[in-house]
């Protein structure tokens, strides 16, 4: 009787922007080991016919919400972690690279490239790694060469985040069942654009996207997957790429080269999810339209500082703007801000009764662009302890409660408002750091609009300053012939 396959699994998991003054260390992640990080994955709790007889090895396992460039002694410790691990369990046949692919650390340009470049100096050329991905993730060579098998997300925003992972695991296990190595073929594709562009919800990505089963269903074939890319990295590594391996070199090059070419063909298409504009602008379309119940609750991205994609969480130009509104101070219109991570004035003002009297100052404390910090002056609204933002704080401003968090978070769950006391359907307009709007608050949504505000996450990328980045890339170039080499492995 064969023996049971040994399959390793860790990673380092965020998304990172170069452009923001945000510094991701050991403190913003979230580590499991052990049994813990086993029980991480549905396929094996309880344990699917396929993942049977396979020996599950956790190594170490760090989550972040997206943020700054890591830190080099964090990601140093965690690689050093993994590899130590790999070193000491003996042999493996597989490893599992549960990972975003846009993680930047001080002083490298591919971070995921480096890991599994120390991951394969343990483990020899020998061992199959599969790697579970983020779609506005970066494939660079290394990264393509030092793995076996790549997948990614197949949705924006992502309902499909642990069925990807069950997909790299099993395509994996099955894999090293054939006693094959799988052929791959890359096709970096010449693009970058915010994931804002990109949303499977719409065209051309729903079209580009729904091309993938029916590559799959091909002879040959074992998996396509199409990287956005992420936008807000000065790398060279930063661009669109398609990847699909299989278990026949012609079509699995084939499919490769064509959903390139369909990608490419695609660009010009390529729009907002929503409509867009300048803080004010929205603004004033809020107004307006909230005189409509049916368009209530209104809600505006703070795009350019969304904590989603790496953003401070402090930049306070879109809070300003709010706060010159009359209708919102003198409390015309009901609205929220949501929100802005500052632990010193959250804990200057948690612990006084609800109801007191406020006057702090808040926000623009990472990232300092102006107006930099904004004075608060008006009552405490509510106190609540959330499991992402740690001790949270609303302080009712005339009609605007303005939400205060001790942690960087995202409020894209509509539990994270009702916890503050906030009804989000009895509002008129909220405004919230974020992109596209995630599943909750789209369906909670009267109406919404993008607002291109500034930040490390700027959605104008005309704007951001890059140095760095292989051109000519469309949509900073647009004159020029696409380079769509497949490049196998």
């Amino acid at each position: 009787m064969p023996r049971p396959l040994r399959i390793a699994i860790g990673g380092v998991h965020i998304e990172s922007s170069t452009f923001t003054p945000h510094l991701s260390t050991a403190d913003d992640f979230e580590v499991t080991r052990g049994d813990a990080l086993l029980a991480r994955y549905d396929w094996l709790a309880p344990v699917q016919p396929w993942a049977a007889d396979v020996e599950w090895i956790p190594l170490v396992h760090a989550w972040a919400l997206p943020g700054g460039v890591v830190d080099a002694t964090s990601y140093d410790a965690w690689s050093t972690e993994i590899t130590g691990m790999l070193a000491g369990i003996g042999p493996v046949d597989g490893v599992l690279l549960d990972i975003h692919g846009a993680m930047s650390v001080v002083g490298r340009d591919d971070a995921e490239g480096d890991l599994v470049t120390a991951i394969r100096s343990v483990i020899g050329p020998e061992p199959y790694i599969s790697a579970a991905m983020d779609l506005h993730g970066n494939v660079s060579p290394v990264l393509f060469h030092g793995c076996d098998l790549l997948t990614c997300y197949r949705t924006a925003p992502h309902v499909d985040v642990w069925e990807t992972r069950e997909r790299a695991a099993h395509n994996l296990v099955d894999a090293l069942r054939r006693g094959e190595r799988p052929h791959k073929a890359l096709v970096h594709v010449p693009i970058l654009l915010p994931g804002e562009m990109t949303s499977t919800r719409i065209e051309p990505a729903r079209s580009l996207y729904g091309r993938i089963p029916g590559i799959e269903a091909r002879d040959g074939i074992v998996d396509a997957a199409i990287w956005i890319g992420f936008a807000w990295a000065d790398q060279p590594r930063c661009r669109a790429a398609v990847v699909v391996t299989g278990t026949s070199a012609g079509p699995t090059t084939e499919a490769a080269r064509e959903l390139g070419e369909h990608f490419w063909a695609a660009r010009d298409e390529f729009a907002f999810v929503a409509p867009t504009g300048s803080m004010d602008e929205c603004l004033d379309a809020a107004t307006v339209a909230v005189a409509d119940p049916a368009r209530r609750p209104f809600f505006i991205s703070d795009s350019g500082d969304n904590p989603g994609a790496g953003g401070a969480d402090d930049v306070t130009f879109a809070l300003e703007r709010m706060l010159a509104r009359p209708a919102v101070r003198d409390g015309s219109l009901r609205a929220v801000y949501a929100s802005l991570v500052d632990p010193e004035a959250v804990a200057r003002i948690a612990d006084q009764p609800l109801g007191s009297p406020v006057d702090v100052l808040a926000g623009g404390r990472i990232d300092p662009r102006e107006p930099g910090p904004l004075r608060l002056v008006g009552t405490l609204e509510a106190v609540a302890d959330d499991p992402d933002g740690g001790r949270c704080v609303s302080v009712r401003v005339g009609g605007l409660s303005v939400l205060l968090t001790s942690r960087r978070m995202q409020y894209r769950q509509v539990a994270s408002y009702s916890r503050l006391g906030i009804a989000v359907d009895a509002v008129d307009i909220v405004v919230v750091k974020i992109g596209y709007l995630e599943p909750e608050l789209f369906d909670a949504a009267g109406d919404w609009l993008l607002a291109l505000t500034p930040g490390g996450v700027d959605q104008d990328l005309e704007r951001l300053p890059y140095e760095r980045l292989i051109r000519p890339l469309f949509p900073l170039d647009r004159d020029f012939v696409a380079d769509l080499t497949v490049v196998t492995g």
